[in-house]
């Protein structure tokens, strides 16, 4: 079976105005689509002529923060600038001419006047909590307010002492730290542009910081023979290699209490590198590069690069591939099979996961009522990346700053499920499944508890928002998880990681009457997913049995066989 793909036009007309950057632009359609689902699990197609008015450089700004919107992906229609842009890479054999046909059908469109768009900020802790900074600066004190009380909402931890109110000084907003950085603010016009407004500037030598990581190395070469560099250092800033941290939190850590505005992807809960676990915590927001500089020229004080704009024209960008040429290895079609791979103490195989039983029991081992649990709360960025190669030892991070006890318990349900493969006697090793025993023989009669298999598993009302980290799936998988249990997922990637782990995407349409530490019984489950899956019989089992339905939306074929293989790799691996 082959599920459909829906598609959304973006129309482009007009012309961005001088200060207005591509952050802004993707700012303004994240805070317009993002929490009504307009664009959800849909392609994004950018058309119209309004595409010639900006380089490719600039669309690629816009095009790396679709994922925001929560689209599936995003395509452009292309010209002679994104063909000039490959030739300019030694890729011009890879143009080819996209544009709709003369008569296209979409599922829904959206109509973008770029001329329109002003200064934008992403206030925290989500890109689509977006206001224009003119009506943010108008409407300082309301605005903090709430945006300060929706984060304390989110924190239990007492010892955490976080405001915003306290920087509004003299009615002018005051922030500690600015970075440009990564995939979306480290480009090249981004940085020209920054450059420019900076010329003769100063960032002074108070609280305010201004970091610039240009996001290559051909890049930082050309900005170097272009005097931006010069520019940016000789105004204060700070200017690094390419880098990713500042978007997922590692690096650049703002100081506790402290507020960060950032041309990054992304201003989750955590990915400026807080700890609110230890007490610890500080914001941070999206803006353009050109707003951050005319920021920083003054002086830390919250300003829109429309103050700062005229009629700059960013130079042509030079590509200079040497220092690829020198350093990099290229191994396509240039294998080297007799080459050993070295393995440091911190790479770790994957944990072998076995095919999925007839019958499961799981155990809830967490159960967040949020209205949207993003991936990063699922397993937290920045101090983790040092683990990524070490699959156990990264999932001891799994929810730890949103429910720190998951991880224990869901270890230990593992572990029975281990003993239980090893022929032990689970009962020994869980005390509480003797009951659970005993009251599924109440109301199954031929119920054999050594052949179901148990797992962990977590509710969330609308989980997987963000990035398409498979780490946030992996980690509960490697740590004993069957399944999620939601009222949707926030991405189609999302849920596509649970399927490829081996996890089953359910989903049910009343609130959960099960709480942490019950278990839920599904009989037959490869049964129900050879059928439509629409109304799947579970039973909560607390103080009492209960009967509860499930259900799990479109599967392809190939995706069922993942899931009862246990997990893509033994999918492909029996192939």
């Amino acid at each position: 079976m082959i599920l459909p793909i829906r598609k959304c036009c973006c129309y482009l007309t007009g012309k961005p105005n001088p200060g207005v950057g591509p952050q802004d632009i993707a700012i303004a359609i994240i805070g317009a689509v993002f929490k009504n689902g307009y664009v959800k699990n849909k392609v994004m197609e950018f058309v119209g002529p309004g595409i010639a008015s900006m380089t490719t450089d600039y669309r690629n700004g816009i095009d790396v923060m679709t994922t925001e919107t929560t689209c599936l992906s995003s395509i452009w229609c292309t010209d002679t600038d994104t063909k000039q842009f490959l030739a300019k890479h030694g890729r011009v054999s890879d143009y080819q001419e996209l544009t709709p046909s003369e008569i296209a059908y979409y599922d829904g469109v959206i109509a973008i006047d770029l001329s329109t768009i002003k200064p934008m900020i992403a206030m925290p802790m989500h890109p689509s909590n977006s206001f224009e900074i003119d009506e943010l600066n108008a409407n300082l004190e309301d605005i903090m307010y709430e945006t300060e009380k929706n984060i304390k909402s989110r924190f239990s931890n007492a010892d955490i002492h976080f405001s915003l109110m306290d920087k509004i000084i003299e009615g002018k907003l005051h922030v500690q730290q600015g970075i440009i950085a990564g995939c979306a603010g480290g480009c090249y016009t981004n940085i020209m542009e920054a450059a420019h407004i900076l010329k003769n500037a100063n960032c002074g030598n108070d609280v305010f910081t201004l970091d610039v990581y240009p996001s290559s190395q051909p890049l930082f070469m050309d900005l170097v023979k272009k005097g931006a560099i010069s520019k940016l250092m000789a105004s204060g800033a700070i200017v690094k290699t390419a880098f990713c941290g500042p978007c997922f939190g590692a690096g650049d850590t703002p100081a506790n209490n402290a507020f960060s505005i950032r041309h990054t992807t992304r201003n989750f809960p955590n990915r400026e590198g807080s700890k609110p676990g230890s007490g610890q915590f500080s914001a941070v927001a999206l803006m353009d590069a050109r707003s951050i500089a005319a920021t920083a020229a003054n002086g830390g004080v919250l300003t829109a690069a429309t103050a700062y704009a005229d009629e700059y024209s960013v130079p042509e960008y030079d590509f200079d591939d040497s220092s690829y040429k020198i350093r990099v290895y290229q191994g396509f079609g240039n294998a080297q099979p007799h080459s050993e791979l070295i393995y440091g103490p911190n790479i770790k195989d994957w944990p072998e996961q076995i095919p999925l039983s007839d019958n499961i029991l799981l155990k809830v081992c967490s159960k967040i009522m949020d209205s949207v649990t993003t991936t990063d709360e699922l397993i937290p960025s920045g101090e983790t990346s040092s683990y990524r190669s070490n699959p156990l030892s990264l999932a001891e991070f799994t929810l730890s700053r949103r429910d720190p006890d998951y991880v224990n318990k869901a270890k230990k349900i593992g572990f029975v499920e281990k003993e239980r493969r090893d022929g032990k006697n689970i009962f020994a090793a869980d005390v509480d499944l003797q009951r659970i025993y005993t009251k599924l023989k109440e109301t199954f009669d031929t119920i054999d508890i050594a052949s179901i298999e148990i797992g962990s598993v977590i509710y969330c009302v609308k989980p997987g928002d963000g990035s398409a980290r498979e780490q946030a799936a992996s980690c509960q998988r490697v740590l004993g998880g069957l399944a999620n249990i939601c009222e949707e997922y926030a991405t189609k990637r999302y849920r596509s990681n649970v399927i490829n782990w081996g996890m089953l995407p359910f989903q049910m349409k009343e609130s959960p009457s099960f709480e942490v530490g019950d278990y839920i019984y599904i009989p037959h489950i490869r049964k129900a997913l050879n059928g439509d899956m629409k109304s799947i019989k579970a039973y909560s089992i607390g103080d009492k049995i209960k009967e509860i339905s499930l259900y799990i939306t479109e599967m392809t074929a190939e995706e069922k066989k993942i899931v009862k293989a246990g997990c893509l790799i033994n999918y492909n691996r029996n192939r």
